[in-house]
C-alpha cells in the first residue's frame, strides 16, 4: 500500500472516529456542545449555496442555499469565535431551528463560518476582528427558554442613545416590561437621534404580541365579573356552565390557546364563544375551522344555532374551494383537515385573523405531512381542541404545542432531554420526569378540565363487560392466525429482530384474531359464526321495554355493522347507520333524525362518528369491539356522556372470551398515566420498564411459551380501517431512527424556508425483478392458509348490488406497481421447465 493510499485510509477512519453520533449524546460533551457539534457536523457534510450580500468581506449578511430542499435562509455574521464563545452572539439566522434551539448557532451559520474559516483571506479577519456598527438597533434575543427584546448602540451618537435607552431598557439592554406600550414614542427618538436606528422585524412583531395580550388581559379583568354573571350572553345564544365561561376567558386573553378538556365538556361551544368575543371586542374579521370532514356540517350546525354571525362550508374541486376563501360576507369558513395542504397558499394569503383546530390530536405525530401543512398556517390568533394532547409520548403534546407557540418548549432536543428517563448503555426511552413542570410552563395557554373536576354537571355514568364465546368456526381461524404468531415469535428469539414482510404478516395475523372476534363474516363476508349479534339483540329487547330509551352501537368494522343492520331491519327497528362511506354533507341528517325521531332507536356507525357528535339523546352505548387505544373508547363513549345529557349513562363493552380481546380491557395503562402526570397534575415519574417493541415481542414471547392469551402489553397499535395512518413501526432500523433524529434536531430544513418552494423528493428505485418475485413469495405464503386466502379474496372482490355480478377491485399505488408485479409473474412463468408439463 502506498503512502498516499495509507494516509487516505487512516484519514477516512479518523472522521470516522471523529463523527459525533445523532441519537446519543456522547459522555464527553455537555448537551449543547453535542448539539452544536451536530449542527456544526451536518454544516460540512452539506453542499450549501453562500452569497455574501454585504459589503464586508466577514462580518455581512449571506444568503444561505440549500439545492436539496430549494429552500433559503438570510444569515447575519456579526460575532468572532472570542465572543461566541463569552455569550456575546450577535450572529443570527431567519430559519426556525434557530429560533428555538437556543444555541445561538443553526447549520446554516455554521457552513458559513466554515466557509470563512477555509478561505485565508477571511480566516484571519474572523479570528482577530470584531463588528463595530455605527448603527444602533433594537432586536429579538431566542434564549433557550424565552424571547427577549433588547437595544445594541452602535457608535454614532452612542452617548444620547445610551441617555434614552435607560428610561426604556434595563442595565443589561433588556426592555422594562412598563416599556412596550411606549415603545412609539422611544423609536420616534431614537429615529430622530440616528437617522439609521433600526428595529428588527420579528422584535417589532413580537412587541405587538405582547401589548395585545396585554389589552386583552385588562378587558378580562375589567369584564371578569360580567363574564360570570350574563355578560357572555350579549355574544352567544347559549347558558354557559361556569367551568365554559372560564375556558373562554381563557382563550381569549391567551390570543393562541389549546383548550384540552376531557370529551364531552363542550369545547366547540367555548371556541365559538371566544371568537364571537373577539370579534365584537377586538375587531377580528375572519375565522377559519379546521376539522375532521366528518365534523364539518356539525360546526355549521352549532354556529348557526347559537350565533348571528355567517358560515360557510368549503368543498369542491380546488378551482372551486379556492374563490370560496376570499368570500368576505362569511365570517366562519370550515375546511377538512387533509384539505389544508392542498389550499395553504390560499388560506395564508386569505389572512385569517382566527384559526380553530379541532381534533388537534391529527397534529401529534410531527413527522406526518397532515402535521406538517396544518402548522404552516399563519394567524393571529388561535384556539386548539383536543381532549387527548398526549395518549402515547410526550412529543405528541410537544408536537400541538408547536402550532400554538413554537418558542414555549424551546427545541425539541433539549425537551426530551429535560423530560425522558432512559436507560445510561442503551439510550432507550424507558419513563418520563418532571411531568408537573411541563403544566406549569404551559399554564397560560393550556386549560383542561376533567369529568372529575365538573362532576357535579355530569350525569352518572356506569361501565360493563359482558362476556361471550365463539363458535367452533370462529375458534379455528383464530387459533389459525395464532399459531402463525407463534411461528414468528420463535423466529424472534433466534433471529433477535423481524424483517419488515414478517411484521408485517405478524399484524395481519393479529388483526384477523380480533376481527374474528366478532364474526367470520368480517373476514370472507361469505359465512356468518358470530355470538355477538345474537347477544346484542338481546340486550336490545331488554332496553326497548323501556319507554324512549335510544341505544348508539359502535364496531371498527363496517362491515360488522352492516350484520347488525340486517338484524334491527328483521326486527322492524328504526335506525341510522354512519360509516365512513357516507358523504359529510349526508351526515347531518342522520344526527337530526336521530335526536329528534322519537321512533328512531339506535344509532349505529363505525369509528367514523366516534368524535365531535352529540347523541346525548341515547343514555345507552354498546361497544362491540374494544379499540386498541382508550383515548378512541373515551372518545366514543363521549358521544352520549356529554354536557347535556340528563340521564344515567350505561356504558356495555362485549368482549370475546378467551381471545386477544379479553386481554384489552387493561390495555395501555402506561399511556393514560403518563397523560394524567403532565395534564392532571398526576405522578411526576412513570417508568416504562422496556421499549416498546422488546416489551410487546417478550409478551407475545411468554404466551408460546406457555400456550396463554395474550397480556396487556403484546397489544399492538393496528391501523384504523376507515384512517389513513402510518402501519405500526415494531422495530425502526438504525438509519431510520438516525434520519428520524436528524429531523427532531432540526438538522433538515423542515420549517418554512423565506422562500417556500420545496421541489418534491423523486421516489425511491426499486430493483423490479426482486420486488416481483418477493411479491410472488409472499403471495404463496397467503395462499397456503385458508383463512388468509379468504381474507384476501374477499379484500380483493366487490359485488354490484344492482346486478349481484362479483368483480375484481384491485388498489395499486402507481403503474410502476403494477409492472413490477407483471415482472415478477413473468420470471416466474420464465423460471418454469414447461416441458416437463407435456403439450
Amino acid at each position: 500500500m502506498t503512502a498516499k493510499a495509507k494516509k487516505s485510509k487512516s484519514n477516512k477512519s479518523e472522521k470516522k472516529k471523529n463523527t459525533i453520533p445523532y441519537h446519543r449524546k456522547p459522555d464527553n460533551l455537555s448537551l449543547d456542545e453535542w448539539q452544536i457539534g451536530l449542527r456544526r457536523q451536518f454544516a460540512s457534510l452539506q453542499e450549501f449555496s453562500i452569497t455574501n450580500l454585504g459589503a464586508e468581506a466577514v462580518f455581512s449578511d449571506y444568503s444561505v442555499y440549500n439545492p436539496q430542499t430549494d429552500n433559503s435562509y438570510k444569515v447575519a455574521i456579526r460575532s468572532n469565535p472570542e465572543e461566541i464563545a463569552s455569550g456575546k452572539n450577535f450572529n443570527f439566522c431567519t430559519c426556525y431551528d434557530f429560533k428555538t434551539n437556543g444555541l445561538g448557532t443553526c447549520k446554516h451559520i455554521e457552513a458559513v463560518i466554515g466557509q470563512i474559516q477555509r478561505k485565508k483571506s477571511t480566516h484571519s479577519q474572523f479570528s482577530k476582528g470584531n463588528f463595530q456598527p455605527t448603527y444602533s438597533s433594537v432586536y429579538l434575543e431566542y434564549g433557550p427558554d424565552e424571547r427577549k427584546v433588547k437595544i445594541r448602540i452602535g457608535s454614532e451618537e452612542a452617548r444620547k442613545l445610551n441617555a434614552l435607552s435607560k428610561k426604556y431598557f434595563s442595565e443589561n439592554g433588556t426592555i422594562k416590561s412598563t416599556a412596550f406600550e411606549k415603545f412609539d414614542e422611544f423609536l420616534t427618538e431614537a429615529k430622530s437621534i440616528q437617522g439609521s436606528f433600526r428595529c428588527y422585524e420579528d422584535a417589532l412583531t413580537y412587541i405587538f404580541e405582547v401589548r395585545e395580550k396585554n389589552r386583552r388581559k385588562a378587558w378580562i379583568w375589567k369584564n371578569q365579573n360580567g363574564l360570570e354573571n350574563g355578560l357572555l350572553s350579549q355574544y352567544i345564544k347559549a347558558e354557559l356552565h361556569p367551568y365554559q365561561k372560564k375556558g373562554v376567558a381563557f382563550a381569549v386573553e391567551a390570543g393562541r390557546a389549546l383548550i384540552a378538556d376531557e370529551m364531552g365538556l363542550g369545547k366547540t361551544l367555548q371556541a365559538i364563544a371566544a371568537s364571537e368575543v373577539l370579534k365584537k371586542e377586538f375587531g377580528i374579521q375572519k375565522v377559519l375551522i379546521v376539522c375532521p370532514t366528518s365534523l364539518k356540517y356539525q360546526w355549521k350546525s352549532e354556529i348557526e344555532k347559537f350565533t348571528d354571525s355567517t358560515v360557510h362550508v368549503i368543498e369542491g374541486l380546488k378551482l372551486k374551494r379556492d374563490p370560496q376563501y376570499a368570500d368576505d360576507n362569511m365570517f366562519y369558513k370550515i375546511v377538512g383537515h387533509h384539505t389544508v395542504g392542498n389550499d395553504l397558499d390560499v388560506i395564508n394569503a386569505t389572512e385569517f385573523d382566527l384559526i380553530i383546530l379541532d381534533e388537534a390530536q391529527r397534529i401529534k405525530n410531527w413527522k406526518a405531512k397532515i402535521s406538517q401543512n396544518i402548522k404552516k398556517l399563519e394567524s393571529e390568533y388561535a384556539i386548539v381542541l383536543t381532549g387527548t394532547p398526549l395518549e402515547n409520548k410526550l412529543e405528541e403534546l410537544y408536537s400541538v404545542v408547536q402550532f400554538i407557540n413554537p418558542f414555549r418548549l424551546g427545541a425539541l432536543y433539549r425537551f426530551l432531554h429535560d423530560h425522558q428517563v432512559t436507560e445510561p448503555e442503551t439510550s432507550k426511552v424507558i419513563g418520563y420526569k418532571d411531568l408537573n413542570k411541563i403544566g406549569n410552563i404551559l399554564s397560560d395557554i393550556l386549560i383542561r378540565r376533567t369529568k372529575r373536576m365538573v362532576l357535579q354537571q355530569l350525569p352518572s355514568r356506569q361501565d360493563k363487560n359482558l362476556f361471550v364465546i365463539m363458535t367452533d368456526k370462529q375458534r379455528e381461524v383464530h387459533n389459525e392466525s395464532y399459531d402463525l404468531v407463534c411461528r414468528l415469535v420463535n423466529k424472534w428469539r433466534k433471529m433477535g429482530f423481524l424483517p419488515e414482510k414478517d411484521r408485517q404478516r405478524l399484524m395481519i395475523n393479529l388483526n384477523m384474531m380480533r376481527m374474528v372476534c366478532n364474526s367470520t363474516y368480517i373476514l370472507d363476508q361469505q359465512t356468518r359464526h358470530d355470538t355477538k349479534i345474537a347477544e346484542l339483540m338481546g340486550i336490545l329487547e331488554e332496553i326497548f321495554q323501556m319507554q324512549g330509551e335510544k341505544v348508539v352501537i359502535f364496531s371498527q368494522w363496517e362491515r360488522m355493522t352492516r350484520l347488525v343492520a340486517r338484524e334491527l331491519d328483521d326486527m322492524g327497528i328504526h335506525y341510522e347507520n354512519l360509516h365512513g362511506g357516507i358523504p359529510s354533507k349526508d351526515r347531518k341528517s342522520l344526527l337530526d333524525n336521530f335526536l329528534k325521531d322519537p321512533e328512531c332507536k339506535v344509532f349505529l356507525s363505525t369509528d367514523a362518528g366516534g368524535v365531535g357528535l352529540n347523541l346525548q339523546s341515547a343514555a345507552y352505548l354498546i361497544n362491540l369491539d374494544i379499540p386498541w387505544n382508550p383515548a378512541v373508547l373515551e372518545q366514543r363513549i363521549a358521544r352520549i356522556y356529554r354536557i347535556g345529557q340528563k340521564k344515567k349513562v350505561n356504558i356495555i363493552n362485549l368482549v370475546t372470551t378467551d381471545s386477544i380481546e379479553h386481554r384489552m380491557l387493561d390495555v395501555l395503562k402506561f399511556k393514560s398515566s403518563m397523560a394524567e402526570g403532565v395534564l392532571d397534575a398526576g405522578d411526576d415519574t412513570i417508568l416504562m420498564q422496556e421499549d416498546r417493541f422488546k416489551q410487546f415481542m417478550n409478551s407475545v414471547e411468554t404466551m408460546v411459551d406457555e400456550k396463554q392469551t395474550f397480556t396487556e402489553a403484546s397489544v399492538p397499535e393496528p391501523e384504523n380501517e376507515e384512517k389513513n395512518e402510518e402501519p405500526y413501526q415494531t422495530a425502526p432500523s438504525s438509519d431510520k431512527r438516525e434520519s428520524d433524529q436528524i429531523i427532531q434536531l432540526g438538522l433538515f430544513d423542515t420549517d418554512i424556508p423565506e422562500k417556500p418552494n420545496p421541489k418534491p423528493a423523486p421516489p425511491p428505485k426499486q430493483e423490479t425483478g426482486s420486488t416481483g418475485m418477493e411479491w410472488m413469495s409472499q403471495l404463496s405464503k397467503v395462499l397456503g392458509s385458508p383463512a388468509q386466502t379468504k381474507a384476501m379474496v374477499s379484500s380483493l372482490t366487490e359485488k354490484d348490488s344492482q346486478t349481484g355480478k362479483t368483480y375484481l377491485k384491485l388498489p395499486v399505488e402507481n403503474e410502476e406497481a403494477v409492472e413490477n408485479v407483471l415482472k415478477g409473474i413473468g420470471q416466474l412463468f420464465q423460471a418454469i421447465d414447461w416441458s416437463k408439463f407435456g403439450k
